[in-house]
C-alpha cells in the first residue's frame, strides 16, 4: 500500500462514515504499516486535502465540465489529492502526481474516469492561472463563511487572517518529558539516536517538537520517558501550579493529558483522581499512567455536571477542562470547520453547570482551573464572568507563564498565530479562605 492509497482510503472513510480524519488516518496507518517517510506523506496529504478542500474545489471547478457533485465521489477524492500535490507540495514531481492519480482512478473507479482525471490535471498544469488564490477569505482558507464571521467576532480583524492561515498549516507534533523517568537531555539523545528530528521548544522547558515519525513508535515513548501533548495543555496545568503532596481532581480527564502533566509537576507525590463521564475512556488514562510510572493517578467514572457530596471541600486543585466547540484545534482536526454552528449554542450552559458542580469540591483556599480548546468568548470569558458573579467565594487570580504570557486578570487566550500553540483559554479561580 502506497502513501497515496492510504491517504485516499482515509478520505473515503471520512466521507462515507463521517469519521474524524485524525482517527481514520491513525487506523489506516496502523493497518498499512507504512514506513516513517510514507506515513509522513500520507498524513500531510490527508490533512492538506481536508484543510484546503473548498480551495481545491474552487480550482477544480474551472476545469471539470459540469458540477463537481456530479462526479463519482471517489474520483473527486482522487482529483483533490492530486491538485493538493500539484499546488502545495513542491518536492513531488507533477508527472508523478498525475500518474498516480490516473492509476488510482483505474484501481478504484474505472478506465473512462481515468481519462477525465488525466485531462483535467494536465489542463490545470498548462494554465498559469490554475492555482491563483481567490480574494475572499472563506474560499482562500477553506473555512465556511459563517465560521469566518464567528472567528472575526471573537479574535478581531487583525488576527483573523493569520489565524485562518495557521489552521491550514501542518500541525506540529510536541512531546513533553516525563521528568519522573528521565531528564530532557537524555530524552533528546534517545530520540535523535532513533532517527527523529528533535527541536527544543523555544520557551517551554521539557518540551520538544518531533519530526520524522510517530512519537508512539519510539522507545522513549514505550519506556515512559515522554508523552504527547501540545504546549497549550501543559501551560494550563502550569497555571494551576500543582505541588507535590496535593489532592487533585481532574473532572473531565479523558484522554488524561492534564492528569499526567499534573502528576509530573507533583513528582508523582500526592493523589490525582482522573474522572470522566464515559467509562470506556478510563482505560486509556490508566494505560498512560502505567506506561509513565505515575502511580499517583487513579481513575473513576463521574459526571462532572453533578456535585459529589463525598468530595465537598476536599481537593486542593480541581482541573475542569470542559467540553467545548473545539475551534482552537482546527489545525489538528480540520473536520471541525464543518460543524453545525447552531449546535454549539448550548455549550456555555453545559460548561456553567460543570463549574457550578465542581466549585464545591475545592477546599477553601484551593484552586479551580477552567480551560477550553476554543477561542469563543461565550464559552470562555462569559462563562467565567457568570461564575464569578454568582459565586462570591471565588475570585480570579493573576498568573504568568513561560513565553512571557501574562494573565493579570486571571485568564488568557492562547492563539496559534500568537504563541504557536493550540487555541486555548485558561482561567485560574481561587476559592477564598
Amino acid at each position: 500500500m502506497s502513501a497515496r492509497d492510504t491517504a485516499l482510503a482515509t478520505l473515503i472513510a471520512c466521507r462515507r462514515a463521517q469519521a474524524w480524519s485524525d482517527e481514520a488516518l491513525k487506523q489506516n496507518l496502523a493497518r498499512d504499516r507504512l514506513d516513517r517517510r510514507d506515513a509522513a506523506l500520507a498524513t500531510r496529504l490527508v490533512y492538506g486535502v481536508q484543510q484546503n478542500r473548498m480551495l481545491l474545489d474552487h480550482w477544480l471547478s474551472r476545469f471539470v465540465r459540469g458540477r463537481l457533485s456530479a462526479l463519482q465521489p471517489v474520483v473527486l477524492d482522487i482529483l483533490r489529492l492530486a491538485v493538493y500535490q500539484l499546488s502545495f507540495l513542491d518536492k513531488i514531481p507533477s508527472s508523478a502526481a498525475v500518474s498516480e492519480a490516473v492509476n488510482q482512478t483505474r484501481k478504484y473507479a474505472n478506465a473512462r474516469a481515468a481519462g477525465l482525471v488525466n485531462g483535467v490535471l494536465r489542463a490545470m498544469l498548462r494554465d498559469s492561472d490554475a492555482f491563483r488564490l481567490p480574494a475572499d477569505l472563506p474560499t482562500r482558507y477553506s473555512h465556511p463563511a459563517p465560521l469566518v464571521e464567528l472567528l472575526r467576532e471573537n479574535v478581531g480583524e487583525q488576527k483573523l487572517e493569520p489565524l485562518l492561515a495557521c489552521h491550514n498549516a501542518a500541525p506540529p507534533t510536541y512531546v513533553q518529558v516525563n521528568t519522573c523517568r528521565a531528564g530532557a537531555d537524555e530524552v533528546c539523545v534517545d530520540l535523535e539516536a532513533e532517527g527523529y528530528g528533535v527541536t527544543a521548544h523555544p520557551w517551554l522547558p521539557g518540551c520538544f517538537e518531533l519530526s520524522g515519525g510517530s512519537p508512539e513508535k519510539s522507545a522513549a515513548f514505550r519506556s515512559g520517558k515522554i508523552y504527547v501533548q501540545d504546549p497549550a495543555a501543559k501551560l494550563a496545568v502550569l497555571a494551576a501550579a500543582p505541588q507535590p503532596g496535593m489532592d487533585v481532581l481532574d473532572c473531565c480527564a479523558a484522554p488524561g493529558g492534564k492528569s499526567i502533566s499534573a502528576a509530573v509537576c507533583m513528582e508523582n507525590r500526592g493523589a490525582i483522581r482522573a474522572c470522566d463521564l464515559h467509562a470506556h475512556k478510563l482505560p486509556l488514562i490508566e494505560k498512560s499512567a502505567q506506561r509513565l510510572g505515575l502511580a499517583c493517578i487513579s481513575v473513576s467514572r463521574a459526571d462532572a455536571s453533578a456535585p459529589n457530596p463525598e468530595w465537598k471541600d476536599r481537593f486542593d486543585l480541581v482541573l475542569a477542562d470542559v467540553p467545548c466547540s473545539g475551534l482552537g484545534v482546527i489545525r489538528k482536526k480540520p473536520d471541525i470547520r464543518e460543524k453545525d454552528l447552531t449546535a454549539l449554542a448550548a455549550l456555555p450552559e453545559v460548561q456553567s453547570r460543570i463549574l457550578d458542580a465542581q466549585c464545591g469540591h475545592v477546599r477553601p483556599g484551593g484552586v479551580l482551573l477552567y480551560s477550553t480548546c476554543t477561542v469563543l468568548k461565550r464559552e470562555n470569558e462569559a462563562v467565567v464572568e457568570k461564575f464569578l458573579n454568582t459565586h462570591p467565594d471565588y475570585c480570579a487570580e493573576a498568573f504568568s507563564l513561560p513565553g512571557e504570557i501574562s494573565a493579570p486578570d486571571g485568564f488568557c487566550t492562547l492563539l496559534p498565530c500568537d504563541q504557536g500553540t493550540d487555541g486555548f483559554f485558561i482561567a485560574k479561580l481561587r476559592r477564598k479562605s
